[in-house]
């Protein structure tokens, strides 16, 4: 299992996102900020929550560049109702292969039924990981407040060292 560091360039993860063909991370996202979210599933009340959260947050996360991604081990059909029924805007993954994710990024992988843990990532425009959060439970994730605020603060920190 991989712990991803920050500084550890993000590995290249092909989603399937629901309304679109596949989507690969971290070049999708190269240019911006990037979160990459692992949600446990649609029927997670706390994912919900992350999601809509993130959704409500679009304009101040526009606003440092950031672009957000989400992925689970739903099924199509599953996922497309809960980016409907969330009003969900940015990309959502779906039919996610838990385990090589899991082996890809330090994930936690739930064993019966299986599905990934609530993980997520802050990534730089070059796709490196500036902060990883790993959870093995339904609580333990990120929210957007802290992803603006880290990226302003990394951002001004830039520019007085530049």
């Amino acid at each position: 299992m991989t712990v991803l560091k920050p500084g550890d360039d993000f590995p290249r993860l092909t989603l399937n996102v629901v309304g679109g063909g596949p989507l690969t991370v971290p070049d999708a996202l190269a240019g911006h900020y990037g979160v990459v979210l692992f949600y446990r599933g649609s029927w997670c009340p706390y994912c919900k929550a992350q999601l809509r959260a993130f959704e409500r947050a679009r304009d101040s996360l526009a606003g440092v560049e950031a672009k957000v991604v989400a992925l689970s081990v739903d099924d199509e059909p599953t996922t497309r109702e809960l980016v409907d029924s969330l009003r969900l805007t940015f990309p959502v993954g779906h039919g996610a292969d838990a385990h090589a994710v899991a082996s890809a990024t330090g994930a936690f992988v739930n064993p019966d039924p299986v599905h990934l843990q609530s993980t997520g990532f802050v990534l730089d425009p070059g796709g490196r990981v500036l902060v990883s959060v790993y959870s093995s439970g339904a609580i333990g994730r990120l929210v957007p407040e802290d992803v603006v605020g880290m990226i302003k603060y990394v951002r001004e920190h830039a520019a007085a060292e530049g």
